[in-house]
């Protein structure tokens, strides 16, 4: 593969340890952890993914002589599962034709419905070269489709320079809680500020949440890596099995994971442990950006009114405050989400079908899913819990360019 007279190489490679996690780490910035090679390689290591499971790693570099200039965290996929962004019904569509679906390419991070950098690469050029090595390789394996899933929306410029209308672009909503400066320049500095700028019925309905919560006489530690015990890992894994468990899933992370994550990304993990009478009886798993906190997982072994809003959403809020953060993704979907706080936000995924019929056919159809989402989303602006503007003059007023009409 060449590009204005520079000769590439591609390589594919079965494992993250077959980079050096330097060479990685210095094709992105390093705001998104999970993008990081400590985070994918731990996944591959530590008995996370599993050729069984659905993912087999299939990570495409693109390389000068030695030296890496681009790459994509990439897996073959035997299934649909851990991914967030639901094609059933196109491996259906594909069935009912007597074709094979699985399996597919995919770029994404494992069980993580997060938004990040998918094509790393420090020159705009090279991300288009990514995409383009993707498709072909994708058609010359014989493999269905390609599909880039969470990515940044300033990479769109990337796929909108490839072939008009060949990587099809879908968007879904999630619940985003965003710090940003109001008209005035100010943000929020602790919970009661971000308080007064919901109007009274919301703010009264969280401060019964969190007065529930404090009379049962339930405690909050927050453990990030560097400090977290082997008892607190455990019990930490604990409530996250205990979770999947309950609904009849397969919990796909191991305590080995998490043990990597506090040795290899210490700053990065933080846990928020619930206790009681000195027992830990709930948690939340997060993960750190540079100005981000992202929330992954949460587990409880006690039913308590209000826990889960607790521990799940009003912890983090607080701690984004307390570190200056300016903005908490606590997971995908929840609609309960929005009444707390967090408001809809659109995320992105890029589809390369291999198959012209079957793309043909998807494009009209994705760009309808995209108009019914944007309505949908418009909708749930409607009801934010957030004060008018000119409600009142003070820092919780909600500004057009202010923390609570940001989408």
């Amino acid at each position: 593969m060449s590009d204005a007279g520079d000769a590439f190489s591609i390589r594919l490679l079965g494992a993250l340890a077959e980079v050096p996690a330097a060479h990685w780490d210095a094709l992105h910035d390093g705001a998104n952890p999970f993008v990081a090679h400590a985070f994918l390689h731990g996944l591959e290591a530590t008995g996370c993914l599993r050729a069984d499971w659905g993912w087999t790693p299939h990570h495409l570099t693109l390389w000068r002589d030695d030296e890496l200039i681009a790459a994509m965290p990439a897996y073959l996929k035997q299934n649909s599962h851990g991914e967030f962004v639901f094609d059933h019904a196109w491996a259906h569509a594909y069935e009912q034709h007597g074709l094979d679906y699985f399996p597919k390419w995919l770029a994404a991070v494992p069980y993580s419905p997060v938004t990040g950098p998918r094509l790393l690469a420090r020159e705009p050029a090279h991300r288009r070269l990514l995409l383009r090595a993707m498709a072909q390789l994708c058609a010359r394996q014989e493999l269905s489709s390609a599909h880039v899933n969470f990515h940044l929306q300033d990479e769109d410029a990337a796929f909108a320079a490839e072939a008009d209308g060949d990587w099809l672009a879908r968007v879904d909503v999630q619940y985003h809680w965003r710090n940003e400066p109001d008209a005035h320049g100010r943000r929020w500095g602790d919970f009661d500020q971000f308080l007064a700028a919901f109007d009274h019925k919301h703010r009264k309905n969280i401060r019964q949440e969190r007065a529930k919560v404090a009379r049962a006489g339930v405690h909050f530690r927050v453990v990030e890596g560097s400090d977290a015990s082997e008892a607190d890992l455990a019990t930490m894994y604990g409530f996250y099995r205990s979770t999947f468990d309950q609904y009849g899933n397969h919990a796909a992370l191991t305590l080995d994971f998490l043990r990597h994550l506090a040795q290899t990304m210490p700053r990065a993990l933080v846990m928020f442990l619930a206790e009681h009478q000195g027992v830990a009886v709930a948690g939340a798993l997060c993960l750190r950006g540079a100005d981000t906190l992202y929330g992954r997982y949460w587990g409880a072994r006690a039913e308590l009114p209000g826990l889960h809003f607790e521990t799940c959403y009003y912890q983090g809020i607080e701690y984004c405050l307390r570190e200056g953060l300016r903005a908490f993704e606590p997971g995908a979907q929840g609609e309960h989400k929005l009444a707390r706080g967090f408001l809809p936000t659109e995320v992105r995924s890029r589809h390369w079908i291999a198959h012209p019929s079957f793309r043909d056919a998807l494009r009209p159809w994705c760009r309808e899913e995209a108009a019914s989402v944007r309505r949908y989303a418009q909708t749930l602006r409607a009801h934010s819990p957030f004060k008018a503007v000119g409600d009142d003059g003070g820092l919780g007023a909600a500004a057009p360019d202010g923390p609570s009409s940001r989408a």
